[in-house]
């Protein structure tokens, strides 16, 4: 039985985000369930299509500008999944470009 060479740390930071990714997609739609908040068609498409580009090429995007070397997600799609925690958890939405009433 050959063994397989050691991984770079390079490899080794990839294989962490991805198992990190995969965690947070597990999270996400487990807590939508056991809350009993129901997620939107497309909030499912998401987590499914990110869940499953994960899986089969190691990262959910293709374009290199869109997120961080050894990173499995881009940036926006790291803000939506929080989005659909937050959600999942019953959190009112964030809307940072809201400005704050005066008083």
């Amino acid at each position: 039985m050959k063994r397989k060479p050691p991984l770079s740390p390079y490899e080794m930071q990839r294989a962490a985000a991805k198992r990190s990714a995969l965690n947070a997609l597990k999270r996400a739609r487990r807590s939508a369930e056991k809350a009993g908040v129901s997620l939107s068609d497309w909030e499912d498409e998401f987590l499914d299509s990110v869940d499953e580009r994960i899986r089969e090429h190691g990262r959910a995007f293709a374009d290199p500008e869109k997120g961080a070397p050894g990173q499995a997600l881009s940036a926006m799609q790291g803000r939506k999944l929080k989005e659909i925690t937050a959600k999942a958890k019953g959190e009112p939405p964030r809307r940072p470009w809201a400005r704050k009433p005066q008083t």
